[in-house]
């Protein structure tokens, strides 16, 4: 049985895909059901959760995402490992006209998501550096939904390795030898 500590630890970003393995809506709709249980501010629920399986939908949503901007040097997702599927986490500016209050609902929300798919097998990136307009146009969303986050799903076919910051204090994330490197700060340095 997987604890939560090792789901935590397994769920990484993920920036290369197989994409002989697709998700279906259904599968993305079990992830979305987790973030509907999840907290809250002021119980209002006022995310909204696009869900993207079309391969024609994929292809016209990834021009506008920006992908790890630590490894500029990098095309990625590497060409013919695209995401699968992606859930676009909007605001309902119906509920909420003004959604900068809530962006601690979409953290939980998508690191809820996260969790669901690595327990189910995939793995995903959340992509915060993103053409809203873009996104907006490419999926046809509703002016009243503007996109908050952007969630790339779907099974991980790199390697993602949790380490320790280098000699010199760095956490900067970095490839070696085509692994994902991520060093993480000693627990002892974060609890005061």
């Amino acid at each position: 049985m997987t604890t939560f500590a090792q789901l935590a630890a397994a769920t990484r970003s993920y920036r290369s895909f197989d994409r002989s393995v697709p998700l279906t809506r259904e599968e993305l709709a079990a992830f979305v059901e987790c973030a509907r249980l999840a907290p809250s501010s002021r119980n209002l629920q006022m995310l909204k959760f696009r869900l993207v399986t079309n391969p024609a939908e994929c292809a016209a949503l990834l021009p506008h995402t920006r992908w790890a901007a630590l490894l500029r040097e990098l095309r990625l997702p590497p060409a013919g490992h695209e995401p699968p599927a992606y859930i676009v986490i909007c605001a309902d500016t119906r509920l909420a006209p003004d959604p900068a209050p809530f962006q601690r609902d979409v953290g939980i929300c998508a690191q809820c998501i996260l969790l669901a798919a690595t327990e189910a097998g995939f793995g995903g990136c959340m992509i915060g550096s993103f053409n809203p307009d873009g996104v907006r146009l490419a999926l046809e969303l509703p002016g009243c939904l503007p996109p908050q986050l952007v969630l790339a799903l779907g099974k991980p076919d790199e390697a993602v390795r949790l380490t320790s910051p280098g000699p010199d204090g760095s956490i900067a994330y970095f490839r070696r030898d085509g692994v994902h490197m991520v060093p993480k700060r000693p627990l002892e340095e974060l609890i005061f």
